[in-house]
C-alpha cells in the first residue's frame, strides 16, 4: 500500500479542508468543502451523538450530495459552526437549487471539549464565526494534531487531535479519511506508546514503532475518561473516495470507517461516545473498482488517521492530559 501525495483527505480530488481555532478556549472547527456535490452518507454508532442535517443522508432519502461537512468542538454550541459555513456558501452562490433559491447543504457533528480552555463555553455566534473562518481557509494542505476541531480533543490518557491519512488503491482510485479523535477510550496499547493502529501504518507516519511484542499484560485493560457523560467523548470522522458510488454504497463506506475507529480505539462505540462517520464519493475517477478493497482501505485509513491525530498533538500544559510527544517522544 502507498499513500496519496499528501497523505491527507484532500488527496481525493474535489475536496479541500480548512481549520479555525480559538486559542483562549482551546476549541475549533474543521470544514470539509466540496467542489461539487458528491454523494454523501453517514453512520452513527456512538451512544451519545451530536449532529445536524444527518437525516437527509439516510440511503432512502432522495437528496444525494452535500456542499460541505463541518466537524466542530463546543458540544451543542459547536453545531452553529455549520451555519457560518452555510452563510459563506450562500454568499458564494453555492447550494442545492430549490426553485429560485440556493440552499447550501452542510451536515455536521461535534465533540465535547468544553472546560478544556480558559473559558467554559462560547455562544453559538463564536462558532458561526469559526465556521466562516474554516471555510475561508479551505485548501489542499492543512494542519493536523492540535488544529481545527482537534484543538481541545483528549483521549483517556493523552491529548487527542485532528488526524488524516490516504491510500492509493491498486485500481488507481484514492480513499482517504479525516478524524477528530476525542474518544472515551485510548488509542495506545496499555501503558506503552504504541498504537492499536500500528499494523496498518504506512512508513513512519505514527512513529514507525509497530506493535509491542509480547503484548503488555495490561493491553486489554479498559481505561476511560473519569466521570464520562453524554457528549463528552466522541470520534467524528469523514471517509472519502474518488470512486463512483451510489448512496447505499456510500453508507457501506461510512460503516467500514467505523471498523477503523474500533481497530484504533479501545474501547469505542460506547454509550458515552458520539462516534459518527460521514462518507463522500466525488466520482472523479469513473473506472471499475474492487468494493471490498475500497471498504477495507477506508477502515485502514481511518485507523491510521486516528493514530496520527494523537501522535501529532501538541503539548498544552495545564489543560488536560499530556501529549504523546511529552510522554513517549
Amino acid at each position: 500500500m502507498r499513500t496519496g501525495p499528501r497523505n491527507l483527505l484532500t488527496d481525493v480530488c474535489g475536496l479541500t479542508v480548512g481549520n479555525a481555532e480559538d486559542a483562549s478556549m482551546l476549541t475549533g472547527v474543521t470544514a470539509v468543502v466540496c467542489d461539487d456535490m458528491p454523494t454523501a452518507a453517514v453512520q452513527v454508532l456512538g451512544g451519545a451523538p451530536g449532529t445536524r442535517e444527518t437525516d437527509m443522508l439516510r440511503p432512502e432519502i432522495p437528496v444525494r450530495g452535500v456542499n460541505a461537512i463541518v466537524l466542530s468542538g463546543g458540544s451543542a454550541f459547536g453545531l452553529e459552526a455549520a451555519s457560518g459555513v452555510m452563510e459563506a456558501l450562500s454568499e458564494d452562490g453555492r447550494g442545492l437549487a430549490v426553485g429560485p433559491a440556493l440552499v447550501p447543504l452542510v451536515p455536521s457533528a461535534i465533540i465535547f471539549d468544553l472546560m478544556v480552555g480558559d473559558k467554559p463555553a462560547a455562544p453559538g455566534a463564536r462558532y458561526r464565526a469559526l465556521g466562516r473562518e474554516a471555510y475561508g481557509a479551505a485548501s489542499d494542505d492543512f494542519a493536523l494534531g492540535s488544529a481545527g476541531a482537534g484543538m481541545g480533543a483528549t483521549t483517556a490518557n493523552l491529548r487527542g487531535g485532528l488526524g488524516s491519512a490516504s491510500t492509493r488503491l491498486s485500481s488507481g482510485h484514492t480513499v482517504a479519511a479525516l478524524i477528530v479523535a476525542n474518544p472515551i477510550g485510548q488509542a495506545t496499547i496499555g501503558e506503552s506508546g504504541r498504537f492499536w493502529a500500528a499494523p496498518f501504518e504506512i512508513g513512519d507516519e505514527c512513529g514507525g514503532l509497530g506493535m509491542p511484542f509480547p503484548l503488555p499484560a495490561d493491553s486489554a485493560a479498559i481505561r476511560h475518561k473519569l466521570a464520562a457523560r453524554a457528549l463528552a467523548n466522541t470520534a467524528i470522522a469523514v471517509v472519502a473516495t474518488d470512486a463512483v458510488l451510489t448512496k447505499p454504497q456510500a453508507t457501506r463506506l461510512a460503516l467500514s470507517g467505523h471498523t477503523g475507529v474500533a481497530r484504533a480505539i479501545w474501547p469505542s462505540h460506547t454509550v458515552a461516545d458520539g462516534d459518527t462517520v460521514f462518507a463522500l464519493a466525488t466520482g472523479r475517477m469513473d473506472a471499475p473498482h474492487d468494493t471490498i478493497e475500497l471498504e477495507a482501505c477506508a477502515a485502514a485509513c481511518l485507523s491510521r488517521a486516528t493514530a496520527r491525530a494523537i501522535f501529532l498533538a501538541a503539548p498544552m500544559p495545564g489543560h488536560g492530559p499530556p501529549a504523546w510527544c511529552e510522554v513517549f517522544g
